[in-house]
């Protein structure tokens, strides 16, 4: 994508404390749904919790917002871009998952989007994809099929499938989208400014949709049960909106301007990991060994598909800006 933020390893000095900002980025986003399914459960609707998380974000965001004020007429493409697919859509499919299958198999489906990225760059733009990638893409689905067991007749609702499914499209979506002119150089766009503006924008259109004025506010003042613990439900939400996402984007934004592309993927691929292990932990939401050992392929799949270089012969890398959309994969996961 556009937003140029990565820097060689070997140039960075501070590739030990990108490191630690990563896995802390990987900590906080995946702690984001363990924190938004009791809410769900509580009462509040999905669309609501993700009206709340994205608009409380972009509130905190708003004086970084206003520094980068002229970004809107520079590259509204890519704000929209990332308001309506990274921030709306992917939150929106992956909340409305939640409230219908495990933390860690929503995270796990939408962690198929950097294999779905190759299928749109082979058969749709008809460019040529490396063996490793077409490798990642095979892995990737078959880990899926062990993690949804579809010897079992797929036992999960296949409408919380087809919300992750939808989550890892909107990905798609906004990979595709910010591919195009990614070679700005210096006069690429903040990815502060971009985070922020996008947040404005998805806060915007998740107004209209999510109609926040019925929603029911009580549930705020009361408790959500975290695995038949009572928690404070707006310690939950503060949970959400300030480190899950905040804290989320901006460590992680650091990171990726401190470690290579490969490395920033590796460490991405830590917050299904994370998710899973936190649902285990908090919501009881046990995964039974071959949705593990899938898990597990899955996640090697999307980093191959993630990383893979160009096909012999091709003068354009296969999917661009490998720590670019490890940044926006990771404000899109949760």
């Amino acid at each position: 994508m556009p937003v140029h933020t990565s820097v060689s390893s070997q140039d960075s000095p501070g590739k030990g404390a990108g490191l630690g900002l990563a896995l802390g980025s990987a900590l906080a986003f995946g702690g984001s749904g363990v924190a938004a399914k009791p809410l769900i459960e509580a009462g509040l609707d999905p669309l609501h919790v993700v009206w709340l998380r994205v608009a409380g974000a972009a509130l905190v965001m708003l004086p970084v917002a206003i520094r980068h004020r002229a970004l809107p007429r520079r590259r509204p493409a890519l704000l929209a871009g990332f308001g309506l697919l990274a921030v709306a859509g992917v939150q929106t499919c992956y909340f409305a998952a939640l409230s219908r299958i495990p933390v860690g198999v929503a995270l796990l489906i939408e962690y198929l989007a950097p294999a779905l990225v190759l299928g749109w760059v082979r058969f749709v733009q008809r460019r040529p994809v490396s063996r490793a990638a077409a490798l990642g893409v095979v892995l990737a689905a078959g880990g899926l099929a062990c993690v949804v067991e579809v010897w079992s007749g797929l036992s999960f609702d296949a409408l919380g499938l087809v919300f992750a499914l939808g989550a890892a499209c909107c990905q798609v979506g906004y990979f595709v989208l910010s591919d195009q002119g990614s070679d700005a150089g210096d006069a690429a766009p903040d990815p502060l400014g971009v985070i922020a503006y996008g947040l404005l924008v998805g806060a915007a259109v998740l107004t209209v949709v999510a109609r926040p004025w019925g929603m029911d506010w009580s549930v705020l003042g009361g408790s959500a049960s975290l695995n038949g613990t009572a928690v404070p439900a707006v310690a939950l939400l503060g949970w959400i909106v300030l480190v899950a996402t905040v804290i989320a984007y901006v460590t992680g934004v650091l990171s990726v301007r401190r470690l290579s592309p490969q490395v920033a993927g590796v460490v991405a691929c830590l917050e299904a990991v994370i998710a899973t292990v936190l649902a285990w932990v908090l919501l009881g939401e046990h995964l039974s060994a071959p949705q593990v050992a899938g898990g597990a392929v899955v996640l090697v799949g999307a980093f191959i598909a993630q990383s893979a270089t160009p096909a012999e012969g091709s003068a354009e890398p296969v999917a661009s800006g490998g720590a670019e959309r490890e940044l926006s994969a990771r404000g899109t996961a949760a």
